[in-house]
């Protein structure tokens, strides 16, 4: 109990600092406030002060799913069709071609460096996974509205979804490559493939059911305050069905949001964006101070030629593919020249996808398999310290050229 109740003070503590602190650093550098909630998140986490122990951050995992869950409603509930005729194919095009130009130049540039198809695979594989939690803090914060915004939720809402089956078929390729060195066997593509597929489809079910279920009981209430408490309960829901389910929370509360702003009225679409308003802020904040605590600043110096040109090799990828998807879309100069930069940001589901490639790669056992599932983690773990650092800017930029910051209507935060 007294370790509880410490936990539970020392998280009040961070947020209470996190806040002000991200609010200084954004007064006086312009920067978004969510660097500074992760700056307070790694001195306060295990690799400076180590107030906040691996021990403690693993017990409050939760808190994370769940943020990502709501940002992930937030997301669906910006992606109405309607205002995405115009510019919907370019979307499209876009998260097509910047997840494939991420993982060839990837590719191409860790090949370059070693010579080595398997790792080159898997490097290539993680550089299409993004983290739009970032991107959305920064579209909130700068109170962002108009097409850039609109193309920046629909890109980082469901490129996850690309970028889980562009790692399924990289990794096949490169364990078949491992497994023959090995044993002289393989593994077939489509039972690589099977359960990520799946994986997607249960998602995109649970949250299109979730997403009916909520409307429907919420165009039948006519009590503002059930808003919250249904939507607290089914984001609950869904994040939790999905972790135990282990499937992408992200695209399953997306899917939630997207089903609910395209087939319920206005005014409840409206009624909800209201009451998130009110959450949004406390979720940044403890959001980005947990992100900031499971950041490891120590392993910076392993960063390595690898790490760099993977850095160079994604980003590059990224712009340039939105550019390409942009220009074939047909989408506004703005949108192609600068939608790339928004989506920089990296994390959670890169470094899951490196932990699952060590793990998969030591049960084959050879030294060139671990040695490529421990070289990945240590990179991906490091980038992402940069990219969660640069991502936010990234945004913010993309937002200015497109001059849509402090462009919401004053009912809505974006």
């Amino acid at each position: 109990m007294e370790s509880h109740v410490s936990t539970i003070f020392l998280l009040g503590i961070a947020i209470f600092i996190s806040y002000f602190v991200g609010k200084f650093i954004h007064k006086i550098t312009r920067l978004p406030s969510i660097i500074g909630y992760m700056i307070v998140g790694v001195i306060f986490g295990d690799s400076v002060l180590g107030i906040f122990t691996n021990e403690i951050m693993h017990n409050l995992s939760f808190i994370t799913e769940l943020s990502l869950g709501f940002i992930g409603v937030l997301i669906g509930l910006e992606l109405n069709m309607r205002e995405f005729r115009k510019q919907g194919k370019a979307v499209a095009l876009i998260i097509l071609l910047e997840s494939f130009m991420a993982f060839l130049l990837v590719f191409v540039g860790v090949y370059l460096v070693t010579k080595d198809v398997a790792i080159a695979l898997i490097y290539g594989a993680m550089a299409p996974a993004s983290a739009p939690a970032g991107t959305v803090a920064v579209i909130k914060e700068y109170r962002a509205h108009g097409p850039m915004t609109k193309a920046l939720y629909a890109v980082v809402g469901f490129d996850d979804g690309l970028a889980i089956l562009i790692y399924a078929f990289a990794a096949s390729f490169a364990k078949n490559i491992l497994l023959k060195e090995a044993t002289g066997a393989s593994q077939s593509l489509f039972q690589s493939l099977w359960h990520p597929t799946l994986e997607i489809v249960y998602s995109i079910a649970i949250g299109s059911l979730m997403g009916i279920l909520l409307g429907y009981i919420l165009t039948k209430t006519k009590d503002r305050e059930q808003y919250l408490v249904m939507l607290f309960a089914f984001v609950f829901m869904a994040t939790g069905l999905s972790s135990m389910l282990h499937i992408s929370l992200i695209l399953t509360n997306v899917t939630m949001g997207f089903i609910i702003t395209n087939t319920r009225r206005g005014s409840v679409v409206n009624a909800i964006n209201t009451e998130m308003e009110s959450i949004v802020p406390l979720i940044f904040v403890m959001f980005f101070f947990l992100v900031g605590g499971e950041l490891n600043i120590r392993i910076l110096p392993q960063l390595g030629l690898l790490g760099i040109v993977y850095i160079i090799t994604r980003s590059g990828g990224l712009i340039s593919g939105a550019y390409l998807g942009g220009l074939l879309g047909k989408a506004d100069k703005v949108i192609r020249n600068y939608l790339g930069f928004g989506i920089l940001s990296q994390a959670g589901v890169a470094v899951g996808l490196a932990l699952i490639t060590m793990q998969r790669f030591s049960q084959i056992g050879t030294q060139h398999a671990v040695s490529i599932g421990t070289s990945v983690v240590t990179s991906i773990a490091a980038t992402s310290i940069i990219f969660e650092t640069i991502g936010p800017i990234g945004a913010k930029f993309a937002l200015e050229k497109a001059g849509e910051i402090n462009k919401a209507p004053a009912s809505r935060r974006a």
